[in-house]
């Protein structure tokens, strides 16, 4: 009989050619393509297959020969571990380069539309703590890394961090997280030690038992810091000690909050929170206009580059003050009340109800009174009764999920035929799909990718599409 081949052959001395998708590296071996995380182009490697295709392979290095010039060193002692910041091992400019490149090649492979040249990609200034929101998963089964297994030393296996990639069940104990500022790291961990020392039952996802489930930290632009504990049970002694606790610890805390989740998911939209200390929300703020951040509030993660992309978004849209802008997917309304003052008229669209509530407040409070705002299906939503109702936009701004608009949304908004669309994406592959759908009116006059996410190889793209 003929022997199996083993698919997890090692292949040596593999050169990295280059970065492609979802952050992983291209390489070779007998015409057959291979797809590899954790290395840098560059890298010369030992590879250990792990999955093995007609016309691909995937493999993980096992082994490093030669390391490539565009390394550089970690600065977070759980890279290669938690998964959170896969690009740390490559300088911030070479980041920006293939994220550049990324847009490009998705723009021309799959849009397959005429293309100006792009405008450089706008770093971030902040490469560290640039977050405003994290959450934390409690585990009484914490993940041991190789280090520690091999030291032989007892570990306290209650952690408090995040999932390793992959493992719904393991979570890594996170000493220092470089993606938010203070106090989430001191709150986090102040959080971890004073359930330890109490006995507190830290969640196990598999039995789905135990007391503490996860720790939501957002910190603002204002200053204000918002924390959301989540507990299985309603253990009123236990929750009000860790309230107590943090309030006497960080005065600096100006929304408490926990929720009660005895539910198999840690999603807590359909449930109440309980605001234990200060107000139930936090403000951001974007040129004096202030942003209510509840505690199932959506809000960019990295507030400050938001600002850089609204203002993009802005300056794209050409608006002078008298145009009809039409936002979709306006979640909370950031957009387009970013926009109204420059507007004579808004209307947002969001199929999230809870948002469009946000959207209205956040209106509200800046006593901005020329937004309306729509909640439901965007493809039912943005109709022909709507438009006959507020009238044909001049300008169209979407910022739609990863999964780009659905073809209902594309067909109507060619009906439409606005002067511009500015098209923002956070997945530029299916953003390039909608632009080719689109190309029947529309011609792309300008392509400008935004960093959102330093150390990862997400990037934000905007397009402006003007009418043929």
């Amino acid at each position: 009989m003929r022997k199996k081949k083993n698919k997890f052959e090692i292949l040596e001395n593999i050169k990295i050619e280059e970065m492609v998708a979802e952050g992983k590296c291209l390489a070779r071996h007998n015409n057959m393509v291979i797809f590899v995380g954790g290395v840098a182009p560059g890298d010369v490697v030992d590879l250990r297959v792990t999955r093995k295709k007609k016309s691909f392979m995937e493999a993980v290095p096992v082994a490093f020969r030669e390391y490539s010039e565009l390394r550089v060193e970690p600065f977070c002692q759980h890279f290669g571990v938690c998964g959170g910041c896969k690009w740390q091992h490559i300088s911030y400019e070479t980041q920006l380069h293939y994220k550049q490149k990324q847009v490009k090649d998705n723009l021309e492979r799959i849009g397959k539309v005429t293309l100006p040249e792009f405008d450089p990609i706008l770093g971030s200034e902040k490469t560290k703590y640039y977050r405003n929101k994290l959450e934390y998963t409690f585990s009484g089964n914490g993940w041991l890394t190789d280090e520690q297994i091999k030291s032989g030393e007892e570990f306290d296996r209650n952690a408090l961090g995040f999932h390793i990639p992959g493992r719904f069940d393991k979570i890594l104990d996170i000493e220092h997280c470089y993606l938010q500022p203070a106090p989430s790291n001191a709150v986090r961990l102040e959080v971890r030690d004073y359930a330890r020392k109490h006995g507190l039952d830290f969640y196990n996802a598999v039995k789905q038992e135990g007391f503490l489930r996860n720790l939501i930290i957002r910190t603002a632009n204002t200053g204000e810091v918002m924390v959301i504990l989540q507990v299985k049970y309603d253990d009123q002694e236990a929750i009000l000690g860790i309230m107590k606790h943090l309030e006497e610890t960080f005065p600096e805390i100006t929304s408490l909050q926990y929720v009660v989740n005895p539910k198999g998911n840690e999603t807590y939209h359909d449930l109440d929170v309980v605001c234990y200390k200060g107000l139930p929300y936090i403000h951001e703020e974007m040129e004096g206009i202030k942003f209510r951040v509840g505690p199932k509030s959506f809000y960019q993660t990295n507030a400050d580059q938001a600002y850089e992309l609204y203002k993009k978004t802005r300056e794209l849209a050409a608006l002078t003050g008298n145009e009809l802008v039409y936002d979709l997917y306006t979640g909370a309304g950031t957009i387009a009340n970013f926009v109204a003052r420059q507007s004579r008229e808004v209307i947002g669209i969001e199929y999230v109800p809870s948002a469009i509530e946000d959207a209205k407040i956040n209106s509200q409070i800046n006593d901005i009174t020329n937004t309306t705002f729509y909640a439901g299906d965007m493809k039912d939503i943005l109709s022909d009764e709507l438009i006959a109702r507020h009238g044909r936009p001049d300008v169209v701004i979407t910022d739609p999920p990863r999964a780009g608009m659905h073809q209902d949304v594309v067909e109507k908004l060619l009906q439409v035929h606005a002067d511009r669309i500015v098209y923002v994406s956070c997945n530029p592959a299916t953003q390039a799909r909608d632009l080719e759908l689109l190309s029947e009116k529309y011609e792309v006059t300008r392509v400008q990718p935004v960093d959102m996410f330093p150390q990862t190889h997400h990037v934000e793209n905007i397009v402006l599409l003007t009418a043929k």
